[in-house]
Order: structure tokens, then sequence, then C-alpha cells
């Protein structure tokens, strides 16, 4: 997938974030006042990662420093206040949500099997990313680098 600027734009919106253009990536500071939070996330369109070229999530936080290479896609979600990103690779899903209360969370290297199972069915320890990368699901077995979670919830308002 290519980042576009209607892309961090729409992830700006999201995220109740002004993005920067700083050339080669952009950047986006998300803070939360009353939480005392703010984290900053920078977007690496088609950068060189060893020797190829994919999309580079960085999310810079006071105790954590977090990277997502070679990002295949996202999920938008207003209404949870949400972006994850999401990177697969044979077989295996990462996730990086970024939240517009500035708050992050990975999941990494998480088996494609368990987005798609019975959550009640799993260990709590496992469920857990299964519920946050769900919304990734169709995202994945669509084949899409794109998706607007919140227009899944009105597809089934019209039916």
């Amino acid at each position: 997938m290519e980042f576009t600027k209607a892309d961090i734009e729409h992830i700006s919106r999201a995220l109740g974030a002004e993005a920067r253009d700083m050339g080669d990536n952009y950047r986006l500071t998300v803070e939360n006042p009353d939480a005392g939070r703010k984290i900053s996330l920078e977007i690496y369109p088609d950068t060189r990662i060893g020797d190829k070229r994919g999309n580079l999530i960085i999310v810079y936080a006071s105790s954590a420093f977090l990277q997502l290479q070679f990002c295949t896609g996202y999920v938008i979600s207003k209404m949870l206040g949400e972006v994850t990103f999401v990177a697969r690779h044979e077989g295996r899903v990462s996730g990086l949500i970024v939240e517009r209360e500035a708050g992050c969370s990975l999941y990494a290297n998480v088996d494609e099997s368990v987005l798609s199972g019975d959550f009640t069915q799993l260990g709590p320890e496992v469920m857990l990313s299964s519920i946050a990368l769900s919304l990734s699901e169709q995202l994945l077995s669509e084949g899409q680098e794109r998706l607007d979670a919140d227009s899944l919830l009105e597809d089934d308002d019209d039916e």
C-alpha cells in the first residue's frame, strides 16, 4: 500500500491531531491533558527498511518506543477514536493501535486464525489480541489496504 495525503488527512481527523509534513514522514502529536498523556505518531511512507522498501509506523510515548515495519494497511474507527495499523506476513498479523486519547497498544505476530474464531474459546491471555485486531479481519480477508470501520456499522443500519 502507499500512504497518500488523503490517507494522512483521514488518520489525522480520526485522531483529532494535526499532521505535519516533515519531508520523509508525517508527524502527528496526540495529547490527552486530563490523563497527562502525549504520544507522537510518525508515518514513513515507502521508506527503506533494510534492503527493501515499505511503510514504517512509529509511536513515541513517555515510556515506550513502538515500531511497525512493512505496514500493509490500516483500519479507522472515528467512533472508537482509534486507528489500527496492520502488518501481515505469512499468516501472522501485527497491529499497532493509536487512540485519540493518546493511548497505544501493540499486538505482534498474532496468528490470523484467532481473528475469525470464537473469542469465547480462547484463553483470556489470547482473547484480548483477538478482539483488539478483529476490526482488521475484513481488511485482511478482502485484501483491502484501507477500511473505515464506522462504515460497516452504517451498512448494518441500512439492512
